[in-house]
């Protein structure tokens, strides 16, 4: 049984405290949904380490205020922003296919939150498509660049929500279950987890570690489907600001206590208790979001799910 990991931080720490002192200059970064909400926060704060940041966004022009006032607020000219839309493997494999060069930090952070019944050209449920098999796609894709920086790490937004459902495996698109769109926000987040667990084992021998976290509840335009307030069953006071449900995320792609480290899902900078039933809190991972072999059957379920029918 591994010992779990604990640092210094928690629920009112901010992005910019976690990285304080900390000097990734030469390093490249990547973080995808960040023109707004806890993605622009997490770009600037790994801004202000010194690091080359990638804005990979949806609205390039959004993207590009986004990087002109992190600039201005940290003085890092080296901040770039490309378009990428994780429902679309064409946009997926043309922005892996552009990048160059080595690759040392991957934020897997845009999502979409219980949004109404949808799906995409290739017939994917739209929450399990852009939440996960967009970022499995764009991980994979950017694997070589990940492994040339010899100590990459890859930061997965998931949520508590991942205690709502497992990955329903005969049914991941809602073919035959009654659509709701908790249960596939959930199930969306439980593959989140359990791709950080099987990236870090298939991938190390590059050195690539993968974890996932909880950022907190925090207002942003992820709620834009529920009404502006999440799912309202949040109390007032565990509400975090961005800057504090950013704090999480780049914790763990900078801090030197997370090195090496992968496989693991963390709350409030720490890592949390693996349950086995519903907690009521923010805080526990379901046993079925690290079981070893689920993690290896979805990445075998989503590789199937990418490959083109002949």
């Amino acid at each position: 049984m591994s010992t779990p990991i604990t640092t210094p931080y928690g629920f009112a720490s901010t992005a910019a405290e976690v990285t304080h002192g900390i000097d990734l200059t030469g390093r490249r970064a990547l973080v995808t949904g960040a023109s707004s909400g806890l993605g622009a926060e997490t770009a600037r704060a790994l801004a202000g380490t010194g690091a080359a940041v990638t804005l990979a966004v949806r609205d390039v022009a959004a993207g590009e205020r986004v990087a002109e006032q992190i600039t201005a607020a940290t003085g890092n000219h080296e901040l770039h922003v490309a378009h990428l839309d994780l429902t679309d493997p064409a946009s997926i494999t043309a922005f892996t296919a552009a990048w160059q060069g080595p690759l040392h930090i991957l934020v897997n952070n845009a999502g979409v939150m219980a949004c109404p019944e949808q799906y995409t050209e290739g017939g994917w449920e739209w929450q399990f498509a852009t939440n996960h098999l967009g970022h499995f796609a764009l991980a994979t894709g950017l694997h070589d660049a990940l492994a040339a920086s010899g100590a990459a790490r890859i930061v997965v937004v998931s949520s508590t929500g991942h205690q709502q459902s497992p990955v329903v495996w005969d049914d991941v698109n809602f073919a035959f279950r009654r659509y709701d769109p908790w249960l596939a926000y959930g199930q969306s987040k439980t593959a989140n987890i359990l791709f950080a667990v099987e990236a870090t084992r298939r991938w190390a021998d590059d050195n690539i570690t993968a974890n996932a976290l909880m950022p907190g509840a925090i207002y942003t335009n992820l709620q834009r489907h529920t009404g502006g307030r999440g799912s309202g069953r949040v109390p007032a006071e565990l509400i975090k600001t961005v800057e504090q449900g950013a704090a999480t995320s780049v914790l763990l792609a900078t801090s030197p206590l997370l090195e090496g480290i992968g496989g693991r899902y963390f709350v409030d900078c720490n890592e949390t208790a693996t349950v086995d039933r519903r907690t009521g809190t923010l805080h526990g991972v379901a046993r079925y979001a690290v079981d070893p072999d689920n993690a290896q059957r979805l990445w075998t379920l989503s590789e199937e799910l990418l490959t083109p029918a002949a």
